[in-house]
Formats: structure tokens, C-alpha cells, sequence
């Protein structure tokens, strides 16, 4: 605790744990009180990730019809949304709730295959 860390992303329970991916410890009645805060640390945190995403589709609908867009476009599409988020966030430029409105939070993509027991090591409670 309170050594930096490189990155990480943070996944769910279906991704295989990673030294770079993040995911909550398996919901049972096992868990530590430390487990289950990680993992309760771990759900705020991600709320926190989705909420930035769909204020950026809320604002920039343009991401919500993306594949309209040829793939070479998209990137740099996305990368000009984001920076001028950015620039809107950063000057205070109000964000309209109603905004929000059809832009429901999407499901992720998940792994195709479930990740193996040896996985299952515990290296997410040093972190």
C-alpha cells in the first residue's frame, strides 16, 4: 500500500486476472473484510469510468453512431471527442443533463474463455 503502481484496466469477474487487468474477487461468503473492500473500492471505481463515458457519448452523440464510421476514421473521431471534452470540462461549459437521455450505459465486450484456476493467485490484494 501507497507504493506506485503501473497501469492497470480495471475488468470485471468474467476477465482472467492479469498483472494489468483488475477484477473483483469471486461474490461469495468466503470473502474477507478486506476482499470484500477491494471489491466495493474496485465497483466505485468503475462507476466512476462509466460515468465519464457517458457524459462523453452524451455530449458527443456522434460516438453513439459510430458504426456509420469507417474504421480508419474512427480513431481519430474518438481522439477529437475526447480532447474536446476535455476543453469543455476543463472551461466549465455547462453539461445539460438531458443530454443523457438515450444514452444507456452498453455492455462491454467479454473474454471468449473463462480464465484458468491458476489465475486465481491473489496478487490483487498486494495492490
Amino acid at each position: 500500500m501507497g507504493k506506485a503502481q503501473k497501469y492497470v484496466l480495471l475488468g470485471d469477474a468474467t476477465y482472467p486476472l492479469q498483472d494489468w487487468i483488475l477484477k473483483p474477487y469471486q461474490e461469495d461468503e468466503n470473502l474477507t473484510q478486506r476482499q470484500l473492500q477491494f471489491n466495493y473500492r474496485l465497483k466505485r471505481a468503475h462507476s466512476v469510468i462509466e460515468n465519464a463515458f457517458l457524459r462523453l457519448k452524451a455530449r458527443w452523440q456522434i460516438l453513439l453512431k459510430c458504426d456509420d464510421c469507417s474504421l480508419e476514421l474512427l480513431p481519430t473521431l474518438v481522439l477529437a471527442c475526447c480532447i474536446l471534452h476535455n476543453v469543455c470540462e476543463a472551461h466549465d461549459n455547462p453539461f445539460n443533463e438531458e443530454w443523457l437521455e438515450g444514452t444507456e450505459p452498453t455492455e462491454l465486450p467479454k473474454p471468449c474463455q473463462p480464465a484458468p484456476a491458476a489465475m486465481e493467485d491473489g496478487r490483487a490484494e498486494q495492490m
